[in-house]
């Protein structure tokens, strides 16, 4: 049988050595050096255990991001993909071929430059090309569908043309964007009057985020009168437009951040209300000699419905700060157009009267911290 020693002495007596890590270090200073970057500094531990110190590693929290620097000795360690506008403190831990060290007490605690705050809105049907400024890597969208056009009148009598859905809205939080990439936007066009559906807004993809166009109306039971459909994480369908009969249809109004635009009068009865819009959108419009224009919806967030309009009294309520639909267009008779962003047109009387207009589109982009849609901090910043 034989034994075998390592790290063992005895000169003047016997010892072994144990395999030590070493000591923890003692933390120095964090500092930010940039957007997802920072420094560390500490000093090397009094022990460094029975080999010699090899790296250093200092570690976030939270998130655990860690860098790490290689020498034995005191140093500053380079600590990188940081998120900005979180807030950091650090520990520092000492390695040798024996193991690592506890940690080091925590530093004080950094926050790498906050993302920048902004907006951009579009407003004008069109295709556009967005860029995200330096900083921005996320970004919530908005996104309103052009409302329907209504149906001319074409001595259809005694059957009025009916009203036109609204443009659906839809929303999404948290896109994930790329700075110095560009990303297509596009601002859905309003029906024209005369019967036409409402464009579809979309930003980058239509499958992302997207309100659709509102449809034309029915004239003789032809066509179609339903709201704009959504994309997203959120939003609401358009408003139905009203069929007519003796009298136009009142328009569907623009959808919302959580609810459907309300819904058109039936030019049956002319005590019939436009319906109100639920979840910020826009109401609809009433019958009477011409049909009301629907309600449009805002894009700075989701606010008030727009309401119950009164028989008779003409466009629907806006909703979120969106414009109320006319009562009529240029004629007696002529349906009345739709409120911004979303509203459809109005129906028309009969004889040769012009269907009411739907109105345009839009698409808001927001970034920056704690924003989000449907209402947190989408305001103007």
């Amino acid at each position: 049988m034989s034994l075998t020693f390592s790290d063992v002495s005895f000169s003047g007596g016997f010892h072994v050595d144990a395999p030590y890590p070493p000591g923890a270090p003692t933390i120095g200073v964090a500092t930010a050096t940039g957007e997802t970057t920072a420094t560390v500094t500490f000093t090397a531990p009094s022990f460094g255990g029975t080999s010699t110190i090899t790296t250093y590693t200092a570690t976030s929290s939270p998130d655990g991001i860690t860098g790490t620097l290689t020498q034995s000795g005191s140093g500053t360690i380079n600590v990188s993909g940081l998120n900005r506008g979180t807030t950091y403190t650090f520990t520092v831990t000492a390695t040798n071929s024996n193991g690592t060290s506890s940690p080091s007490a925590a530093t004080n605690a950094i926050t790498p430059a906050p993302p920048p705050t902004g907006q951009v809105e579009y407003t004008d049907p069109g295709t556009y090309s967005w860029t995200p400024p330096l900083g921005v890597n996320s970004v919530c969208v908005v996104c309103v569908g052009g409302g329907g056009g209504a149906k001319n009148s074409n001595f259809v009598y005694p059957n009025d043309t009916g009203g036109a859905g609204g443009g659906g809205l839809g929303w999404k939080n948290n896109i994930a964007v790329t700075q110095g990439f560009p990303y297509t936007v596009v601002v859905g066009t309003g029906g024209i009057s005369g019967g036409d559906i409402g464009g579809q807004s979309y930003f980058s993809s239509s499958s992302l985020v997207a309100g659709n166009g509102g449809g034309t109306g029915l004239i003789n039971g032809q066509g179609n009168a339903t709201g704009g459909t959504y994309v997203g994480d959120g939003g609401g369908n358009g408003g139905t437009g009203g069929t007519g009969g003796s009298y136009p249809g009142g328009a569907g109004g623009a959808g919302g951040y959580s609810g459907t635009g309300g819904a058109g009068a039936d030019g049956y009865d002319l005590t019939a209300t436009g319906g109100a819009g639920s979840g910020g959108a826009g109401g609809g419009g009433t019958t009477g000699s011409s049909g009301g224009g629907g309600g449009g919806v805002g894009i700075y967030g989701q606010g008030a419905s727009g309401g119950t309009r009164p028989a008779q009294q003409g466009g629907g309520f806006g909703g979120c700060g969106g414009n109320n639909g006319t009562a009529q267009g240029a004629n007696d008779g002529s349906g009345g157009s739709g409120g911004n962003y979303g509203g459809g047109g109005g129906g028309a009387a009969d004889g040769t009267r012009i269907g009411g207009a739907g109105a345009k589109g839009a698409v808001r982009i927001i970034w920056g911290l704690g924003r989000a849609f449907p209402s947190t901090n989408t305001g103007n910043l």
